[in-house]
């Protein structure tokens, strides 16, 4: 099985009421979603513009690790998760994950139940899960090291012989790594190959 799927299925039987996670936020929008939040929350969510209100994106972008819902309810000014409630999230945990020299991208998932509150092992589990799917989208490109220094130097302004002098290797080299870097992302330029890395926190 796919291991996304299986992920995906695994937090679908940890958060049954529904549950969001964003993969490697960048700027504003994350690189991708998987949304089985349900439908008439999502609705009003969004009619109401809560995302500006809700304490979880506040915690999310503030800090790393896992946490309730009730433990961010003091900060809950304008009532986002009672109005949650109504729709039958009723029980919440926020997870926040960021690897180190990821330049600020991050992954972000809120999940909720609608029977009783998390137990500690299962905020581990989940966790646990969306780093690994933070994980899996990060490294999936193949790029090495190398391919994705010399990707990020040009995404840098730098010039080919810069690159080269840079790295104390030969044009040809600083080349040969920029066409493979481009051949692994599947882009037909070098700068859609930077947008791509970037967008998936590769570089």
């Amino acid at each position: 099985m796919d291991l996304r799927k299986k992920l995906t299925d695994r937090l679908a039987a940890l958060a049954p009421a529904g549950f969001y996670v964003g993969l490697r936020l960048g700027f504003t929008y994350p690189a991708q979603e998987i949304n089985r939040l349900p439908g008439d929350w999502t609705d009003h969510y969004a009619r109401n513009g809560l995302i500006v209100q809700d304490p979880v994106f506040r915690w999310v972008y503030a800090r790393t690790g896992v946490i309730s819902w009730a433990a961010l309810a003091f900060d809950d000014h304008a009532d986002v998760f009672g109005q949650a409630a109504s729709f039958g999230l009723i029980h919440g945990a926020v997870v926040s994950v960021m690897r180190p020299g990821e330049s600020g991208r991050r992954s972000y998932g809120t999940f909720a139940r609608s029977d009783r509150p998390y137990a500690e092992s299962e905020m581990a589990e989940l966790l646990q899960i969306v780093t690994r799917l933070h994980r899996a989208g990060s490294d999936r490109t193949g790029l090495t090291h190398a391919e994705a220094e010399a990707l990020r130097l040009q995404a840098d302004g730098m010039r080919l012989k810069e690159i080269s002098a840079e790295l104390d290797i030969s044009m040809s080299a600083v080349k040969a790594r920029l066409a493979n870097a481009k051949r692994k992302l599947g882009a037909a330029t070098t700068s859609q190959a930077t947008s791509m890395a970037r967008s998936r926190g590769v570089i």
